[in-house]
């Protein structure tokens, strides 16, 4: 085939001159200051008011330069910060982190006021009379907050010790968005102002709207764990800020004083490019046609090359027996993609222990960053030897791949080309799963180094509603109906915003709608299969439907399936228990009391009925989740249930009754692990043991 060498060149022009014209990503912006080894100001660091330097940044006068009430300061990074592309209008993404200390002269008197770290207009100007409990940041003439009728461009993270009359306590933590009254606050359970040195990131997620904050008090391994925020608020920065900010600190002493210091500052941002990303992609792919069409030689090359790849990988799927894991059944288009083992392995440190988040039966779980996609995700890897698990990661791939719900843990891609691993990469949940907010084990938010703290009442019920919802997709809205048969805490994940998202499909079966289910090896976790599975191996919409009724009990009551209880025996196992007191018209005696009362009585009666519902023992008696969920929503009225829990009547033909394998595994976050998570995570079970039933 002749072809020029001025029209072989064409193409290349062509993805050349297109190159130039798409919008180059903002670089990274970044620095960081380690005070506690200057002895001199270091440059790039701007200060205000009383505001000076000896050592590390002092915000506020001390006793060498004069009184030190009613005083005032900032310290900020003297070149501006963008927030936002002038052009794209896309929000950029920050992290910051730095050490600071309060300390109270005389700790038998009154002490105030706090310091924050603040966003402004650049450059950062000192209001006058903005001393004691305005914190630097506002004067008497703008303090109305956020729902004032113009607030003032400043956002910022008090971290106050003086209770005004427009805070909630002594020691807290607040979000201030254009005034001093915090449209976010949450109480710090220890004193902030005993000279203790504290740990702090503020972190914002531009492309969800999201901002962050973590605190914690100790040594430098204290303040490598910060990551599990103790607040977290939806904001658009861009509503009350320019394009260009200044970033720094502030605080501020009344008629009660304190000295306030920051000891090391880090700031980190950047502007997401993911659109620029897909904008290249589509470039370069309309380049690759016209290739085709002019360089068919070159065509040919790369397709032998590409062809020459495919059969090395179907030698490793041939060598471990697994021809049914080949890419054309797992590939959907615009859905989930394979991965090199190589950049998973870059993404994970080479799968280090530091960055493991999890260990289960079949393989742990690994925290990653991948850098290509600019994109935080976790990666489960199957153990070596594992038949079982390698079942469970061609059944995941090949299902979850052809799902698409808002609350479904999203499969982010696959690998099976290094020999003896199997890798599944997930969305990064930082929230961790609903049992670590319910009975601890690390995951979640926590306050001074201490277990999660409970889950809100409106958290809970949107995480029932949210789940509900994942499962009517499942059943009735998939093309074919999925039942998902391990539904439990350990496997429903929380994202950024709480929102929750149901994961691990290791263990799912596609069944045509209005089939009946087959007859397989019993599978599932202890405490959550329905009766009739455990008889006949049968799992069905009716199974996930009683599972998702354990887990809205669970939800509302704070316990265990199954939980010893030596105080009250009648508790240990929960649906039981939770039954007889309905009978006794007092089934709200059974809320969690870490709650304190704090919650929706209407909403608290429907999530335990509608649990007690779905955890019928007959399955003829059970709702869909479609009618479950109407219930939850207040689109239909509360079931009329027996007063005593009835006993299952289903008895099968002997040629019906499953063959049973149990295999006790400790319980894995699964998919979309956080990174707050650790191993033996305990979701339920009589023993303690997450004993999880096995379907080979």
């Amino acid at each position: 085939m002749g072809i020029s060498a001025a029209a072989a060149a064409a193409p290349f022009l062509l993805l050349v001159a297109l190159l130039l014209l798409l919008p180059s990503p903002a670089a990274a912006f970044s620095f960081t200051y380690n005070f506690t080894s200057a002895d001199t100001a270091p440059s790039g660091i701007a200060f205000q008011g009383d505001a000076f330097f000896n050592k590390f940044i002092r915000l506020t006068r001390d006793e060498r330069i004069g009184p030190i009430t009613s005083s005032a300061g900032r310290a900020f990074f003297s070149r501006p910060v963008p927030l936002c592309d002038p052009v794209s209008r896309r929000r950029a993404s920050f992290s910051t982190a730095f050490s600071f200390s309060i300390a109270a002269p005389d700790p038998s008197a009154a002490s105030g006021d706090g310091l924050a770290f603040f966003l402004s207009p650049f450059p950062s100007v000192l209001p006058n009379s903005s001393a004691g409990g305005l914190l630097g940041l506002f004067n008497s003439f703008s303090r109305g907050g956020a729902a004032a009728a113009h607030p003032r461009p400043l956002v910022a993270v008090e971290f106050d010790t003086y209770k005004n009359e427009w805070d909630p306590s002594d020691d807290h933590v607040g979000v201030d968005l254009g005034g001093i009254v915090s449209a976010a606050t949450v109480d710090w359970p220890t004193s902030m102002k005993d000279g203790r040195r504290a740990h702090a990131r503020v972190a914002y997620d531009g492309q969800a709207k999201n901002l962050t904050v973590a605190l914690s008090y100790g040594d430098a391994a204290a303040a490598a764990a910060l990551t599990d925020p103790v607040l977290w608020y939806a904001v658009d920065l861009m509503e009350y800020l320019p394009d260009a900010v200044a970033v720094g600190f502030s605080a501020a002493t009344g008629e009660a004083a304190e000295l306030h210091q920051v000891l090391y500052w880090e700031f980190t941002s950047s502007i997401d490019t993911k659109e620029e990303t897909v904008i290249l992609w589509v470039v370069l792919g309309l380049c690759g046609l016209l290739l085709v069409l002019v360089a068919a030689g070159v065509l040919w090359f790369v397709s032998q090359w590409r062809k020459a790849g495919e059969l090395a990988d179907g030698d490793i799927d041939e060598e471990m027996g697994y021809d049914e894991l080949a890419d054309e059944e797992f590939f959907v288009e615009s859905g989930p993609r394979r991965f090199r083992y190589s950049d998973l392995a870059a993404a994970t440190k080479n799968f280090s222990d530091e960055r493991k988040l999890g260990q289960g039966g079949f393989g742990a779980v690994y925290r990653g960053f991948l850098k290509e996609l600019g994109l935080a995700v976790a990666i489960k890897r199957v153990s070596k030897g594992s038949t079982q698990g390698r079942k469970e990661y061609a059944a995941e791939v090949r299902i979850i791949s052809q799902l698409r719900h808002r609350h479904l843990v999203r499969l982010v891609g696959w690998c099976h080309e290094h020999r003896g691993d199997f890798l599944l990469v997930y969305e990064l949940m930082p929230n961790g799963s609903v049992d670590r907010h319910l009975y601890g084990g690390g995951g979640g938010s926590k306050k001074a180094g201490g277990a999660a703290p409970p889950l809100s009442w409106p958290t809970r019920y949107n995480v029932a509603l949210g789940l509900a919802s994942a499962l009517l997709y499942l059943h009735e809205e998939c093309p074919q109906c999925v039942v998902h048969r391990d539904i439990k805490p350990s496997n429903v994940m929380l994202d950024a915003t709480f929102s929750a998202k149901l994961g691990d499909f290791g263990l799912a079966k596609l069944v045509e709608h209005g089939s009946q289910p087959h007859t397989t090896v019993l599978a599932g976790t202890l405490g959550y299969l329905a009766p009739e599975c455990v008889i006949t191996g049968r799992a069905s919409r009716e199974s996930d439907v009683y599972s998702f009724g354990v887990v809205a009990l669970e939800i509302a009551c704070g316990r265990r399936p199954a939980e010893l209880d030596e105080e009250d025996p009648s508790k240990a196992r929960l649906v039981p228990w939770v039954w007889e007191l309905y009978g006794k018209r007092a089934i709200l005696e059974a809320a969690d009391q870490r709650l304190n009362g704090k919650f929706d009585l209407e909403q608290m009666e429907r999530l335990m009925v509608v649990g007690l519902w779905c955890a019928h023992p007959d399955h003829a008696h059970r709702p869909s989740i479609r009618q479950a969920l109407n219930v939850l929503k207040f689109e239909a009225p509360l079931p009329s249930l027996p007063p005593k829990m009835p006993v299952p009547s289903y008895f099968p033909p002997p040629d019906l009754v499953a063959p049973v394998s149990v295999e006790g595994t400790s319980s894995t976050d699964g998919p979309g692990v956080s990174e707050c998570g650790s191993s033996g995570s305990n979701a339920g079970g009589g023993s303690g043991i997450n004993d999880r039933l096995l379907d080979p």
